[in-house]
């Protein structure tokens, strides 16, 4: 046979119409427009000696002669006419009365069709008037500084007020269970203070009752119910919401009596309008206090919420306050710095300080930066992946995350909460913040897994425990919880940020539109340069050349002159074209392609070799692992620099030039060396500008611009080129190629 574990019995328990009351009052319930007596509680017998069932029917004036109702007080049709003007009866409850010379509480109360009246004791066994001591006491309650002296001054100040045995004040969770935050008791019990109890202690729909009814006594937890009965059979039970006498239900009392209490009083505490936790008073003879008594608790429950609202919201105000100055502060640095990742992350105030989180990390334009503690890089490059798949909303977050991702488990000291929020998802660029994992030990008043018992159906069911032996639970993979006021600076940073990056994005396309006026500007200066000038100097060189070839009668320094203004016509023309080329590398789109580096260098060898004199110079290709790029410009590059090399060792012997390639990690480093005249230190930091030539490179012939070519159209391969260089020995350029 297979069983089904039922662990909500305790949450869909009816506990608002348990067709019972409890023994030490009685209750009659009348239609609202008739005020005939609909229902009533069987032991009115033991408190009037008439049956419910002869009092059933009968008319409410009826019921007041019986009783002989006597007081300083309207009728009881009277006071029902004020209570149905009214949607609550608190003004006027309670109304103290005689029923056959004893003395009562009387309380009103509404339920759907009906209205209910409750008799209670009016005698109480606290012996003295409880609305007379509460200003002393609310006073020495709101003398505490802080949250929790406020609380612990409230369980003493209640304690002195109605004698119980034990007066703990109880907070609800997020999870919605329990824990003990301050305690006063009898020296001779155990303490309470600081264990947790499970949700289903106080299920859910009780505590919806306590937001609705502020206070609840059980007079004692040994005495039998009375029965509501009503002359019609298939009635629905009466509503007791609004009842002080409701039944307790079974479960709870059964979980008293497994405690050793025999008598319970609560009162609710209310903060921005949820249950915010309960003032839990334990007894462990019967007891029983009067409504007086039970509305004055009431009061000092009011307004112990409202101080601790204040306190709270005072608390959490501070908090907010600073999180938020972070985030003006970060505001501030991203208007005046145009660095934007600096902006955010180098200053003394930083991203970490909008939340409590002990790390954040930064992803944006392809890179990884951090601050504080946090995971490597490696693995926030991970999280963020996880991200991309699970992050739906605009912020995640979580105090559980290494339960959720299982790899950050091996990382949960840097980061057991993160919260996260994105800056783009269409690039994957985000803000990730961390907090630390907090491994706590949670002590549960018992095992917190109740026994689960078999029904006569046969279904599985939760029952109370049976022992409240403190019982210990480590819970590892949590952080400090996220709360709503580091969202909301996170949100606020966020929108900062959003349009710091518009606003740069602006620039950016006016800066194009600029660039792109300047590439016309550019392409017409070219054409001027090669119209214009191009033509007057092939004209001067063609009349050099026209009158030192026809005129025999120049004298040597006419030649000479003559020679040098074709030579320097020459040089002209050389210049022009290697500018006009310079300034197109920028603007030329990349064709990639993988390229056989083996065949390109041995064309470039054969060129090379066959422009040069015969001579003694050894020219060797090593590896050639492939590259991917644009083959023209790799070829313009190597080009260049081989017969950058040939050029500068032409005065050494034996010559040497040697082209070498290898894969490293995930580069491609291509070497090219020489042994010929060397680079003097000083001038390390102008090898790569336009028109910057060595001293000892004056002899050879050049323009200045090759290498300025070379670096534009490596670095437009998102490649790396550096050098190696001794004077007299010789120079070695690299080239660093990335394979992915």
């Amino acid at each position: 046979m297979s069983y089904q574990v039922d662990l909500t019995n305790c949450d869909r328990e009816p506990i608002h119409i348990p067709g019972k009351i409890q023994s030490h009052g009685f209750l009659i319930a009348v239609n609202s427009k008739t005020y005939n007596i609909s229902y009533v509680s069987e032991n009115v017998d033991a408190f009037t000696g008439f049956t419910a069932i002869n009092l059933l029917g009968k008319n409410i004036t009826e019921f007041e002669q019986l009783l002989k109702i006597s007081g300083d007080v309207a009728s009881l049709q009277q006071l029902l006419n004020l209570a149905k003007a009214t949607k609550t009866s608190d003004t006027i409850n309670p109304l103290t009365i005689d029923v056959k010379g004893l003395g009562y509480n009387l309380i009103i109360s509404h339920s759907l069709n009906d209205l209910v009246l409750e008799f209670e004791s009016a005698e109480s066994d606290l012996g003295y008037d409880i609305q007379k001591t509460i200003g002393r006491s609310v006073s020495e309650i709101l003398s505490g500084k802080n949250l929790d002296t406020l609380l612990q001054n409230a369980a003493l100040e209640i304690k002195k007020i109605i004698n119980y045995d034990r007066v703990m004040i109880y907070k609800f969770n997020d999870d919605g269970h329990g824990e003990v935050i301050a305690e006063v008791k009898n020296d001779h019990l155990e303490p309470f203070l600081g264990l947790h109890y499970p949700a289903s202690d106080i299920p859910k729909q009780a505590r919806e009752l306590y937001k609705i009814n502020l206070t609840r006594i059980i007079a004692d937890v040994n005495s039998e119910s009375s029965a509501v009965v009503t002359f019609e059979e298939d009635a629905a039970p009466l509503d007791l919401t609004h009842s002080c006498l409701r039944a307790v239900s079974p479960i709870h009392i059964q979980y008293l009596k497994n405690m050793g209490v025999e008598s319970s009083f609560s009162i609710s505490l209310i903060a921005h309008g949820e249950l915010w936790g309960l003032v839990a008073c334990h007894n462990y003879s019967p007891r029983f206090i009067d409504y007086k008594a039970r509305d004055a608790s009431k009061l000092i429950g009011q307004i112990l919420s409202s101080a601790l609202e204040y306190r709270q919201d005072e608390e959490d105000n501070t908090k907010l306050l600073e999180l938020t100055e972070a985030a003006d502060t970060i505001s501030g640095y991203l208007k005046k710095d145009p660095d934007f990742t600096y902006a955010l992350i180098g200053n003394n105030v930083t991203l970490k300080d909008v939340t409590t989180a002990t790390g954040v990390a930064l992803i944006y334009n392809g890179e990884i930066d951090v601050v504080g503690q946090t995971p490597t890089k490696e693995q926030i490059a991970e999280i963020a992946e996880w991200l991309k798949t699970n992050m739906t909303d605009t912020v995640y977050s979580t105090h559980r995350f290494p339960t959720i991702f299982t790899a950050a488990q091996q990382y949960s000291d840097v980061a057991g909460g993160i919260l996260a929020c994105w800056l783009s998802k269409e690039l994957g660029e985000m803000i990730i913040w961390f907090k630390p994992e907090q491994v706590t030990s949670i002590k549960w008043a018992g095992n917190p897994e109740k026994p689960v018992e078999e029904t006569k159906d046969g279904l599985l069911q939760l029952s109370p425990r049976k022992s409240f032996e403190s019982w210990t639970q480590i819970v590892k993979f949590t952080s400090e919880k996220w709360k709503n006021d580091e969202i909301t600076a996170v949100l606020k940073v966020r929108e900062d940020i959003i349009y710091a990056i518009n606003r740069k994005a602006n620039e950016i396309r006016i800066l194009n539109e600029r660039l792109q006026l300047a590439y016309d500007e550019l392409d017409t200066f070219s054409y001027t340069i090669s119209h214009d000038l191009r033509t007057p100097l092939s004209s001067i060189k063609n009349y050099s050349e026209l009158l030192l070839s026809s005129n025999n009668s120049l004298d040597e320094p006419a030649k000479k002159m003559l020679d040098r203004i074709i030579k320097g016509t020459d040089k002209m023309h050389m210049l022009i074209k290697e500018i006009l080329h310079y300034s197109r590398v920028g603007r030329a789109d990349l064709e990639m392609s993988p390229i056989n580096m083996g065949l390109l260098l041995r064309e470039i060898k054969r060129e090379v070799l066959s422009a040069l004199k015969p001579g003694n110079i050894e020219f060797t290709i090593g590896e050639t692992p492939s590259i991917i790029g644009d083959s023209v410009m790799i070829t313009q590059v190597f080009t260049n620099l081989i017969n950058n090399a040939v050029k500068y060792s032409s005065k050494s012997i034996p010559q040497k030039v040697a082209v070498h390639g290898e894969m490293q990690n995930n580069e491609v480093i291509y070497s090219v060396s020489d042994n010929g005249v060397g680079i003097d230190i000083n001038y390390y930091n102008r090898v790569f500008e336009l028109f910057k030539r060595m001293d000892n490179a004056m002899e050879f012939e050049g323009s200045g611009v090759g290498l300025a070519i070379v670096k534009r159209i490596v670095e437009k391969h998102n490649a790396r080129i550096w050098f190696e260089s001794k004077l007299g020995i010789g120079t070695v350029f690299y080239i660093s190629f990335k394979t992915s």
